[in-house]
């Protein structure tokens, strides 16, 4: 029986993985795709919102030249973090379900080739980010394969007519990617200014691009339709039609709560946040704990990210580390 059992390997996981590893608890961390996937999916030059040390893991200092790391310095350094630690990491392997029983947990997975395990537990923490399940629109033509809700890099929109939907700092950032391989943009914002969220060393130069007509912005706007080769849009009190190849929709994720909702985790009525002990993570499912954003509220994903989502670990582990204490005597 495993002593704990981390689903997911984001930033987070990895944090907590590391935090009871050092306290001889030996975690198993399940992943169902790559370690750190959301940050793999990122753009492929995206540069980060936070200073390098609000990253770091474990203790390991994140070094770099520049003052806000870039995707790829990301990745190479939580790939080494777990290397150093030896995390024990299944990549390619799906929680499927997670049952309580007398002695804890009994977790069901089901690998890249289909092959299904049962791993039983004494204590789960659930780390599962939120990157997989965009905020869709639900509007006629999003399932077209035109529409995307994850924007990787410039060069497949090379010279097309692209609609933005978004104004926070995803869309801004592809705006001005794809200006640069000579893409027709639109920025579509339902807002009626830019968004303060905007990251302030990027703003100036987009409303720059903006004011000199290099980029179409559209306040107060609404797609409402997407169609082969153009969208309808809601600006303002009339509707417009704008042609176009692609649509990305940067709408924002929400995490996924099925997992929890399953073993029987309660969550808070307004915010649809899981109810947990502050000071350990601690659902109201004894030994079942979250890390990171999957502690967030529905409204607001963003409220957690891995500046604070890489301490809830630390707290995990006093707990389970005190319990199992209290046992041995």
């Amino acid at each position: 029986m495993e002593q704990v059992i981390v689903i997911g390997a984001g930033p987070c996981g990895l944090s907590a993985a590391v935090a009871l590893q050092r306290e001889g608890l030996s975690p198993l961390l399940i992943e169902k795709s790559c370690i750190v996937n959301a940050i793999y999916q990122y753009p492929t030059y995206l540069q980060f919102f936070s200073t390098p040390e609000l990253l770091e893991i474990g203790g390991y200092p994140f070094t770099t030249p520049n003052d806000k790391p870039y995707r790829q310095e990301a990745l190479v350094y939580y790939r080494e973090v777990a290397r150093r630690e030896k995390l024990r990491i299944h990549s390619y392997e799906e929680v499927v379900s997670v049952e309580r029983n007398a002695a804890g947990f009994l977790v069901h997975t089901v690998n890249a080739a289909g092959r299904k395990t049962e791993y039983a537990a004494v204590h789960v923490v659930v780390a599962t980010g939120y990157f997989d399940h965009p905020n869709l629109l639900g509007i006629p033509g999003e399932d077209l394969p035109k529409t995307t809700h994850y924007y990787k890099e410039a060069h497949p929109y090379a010279g097309a007519k692209v609609a933005i939907i978004g104004g926070n700092n995803s869309a801004v950032d592809a705006a001005m990617d794809l200006l640069k391989v000579g893409a027709e943009v639109t920025v579509i914002y339902r807002g009626k200014d830019f968004s303060a969220n905007i990251k302030p060393w990027v703003r100036p130069i987009f409303e720059s691009m903006v004011n000199k007509g290099r980029i179409a912005m559209w306040f107060d706007s609404q797609v409402e339709v997407i169609e082969e080769m153009n969208v309808t849009v809601r600006k303002g009190s009339e509707r417009v039609t704008l042609e176009n190849d692609f649509v990305l929709a940067l709408t924002g994720f929400r995490p996924d709560r099925t997992l929890l909702d399953t073993i029987g985790v309660v969550f808070h009525e307004e915010t649809n946040a899981p109810v947990v002990n502050p000071e350990t993570m601690e659902t109201a499912v004894p030994g079942l704990y979250v890390a990171g954003v999957v502690a967030s509220s529905k409204y607001d994903a963003n409220e957690i990210f891995i500046e604070t989502g890489r301490l809830h670990g630390l707290a995990i582990t006093r707990h389970i580390a005190a319990q199992k204490n209290l046992r041995s005597e």
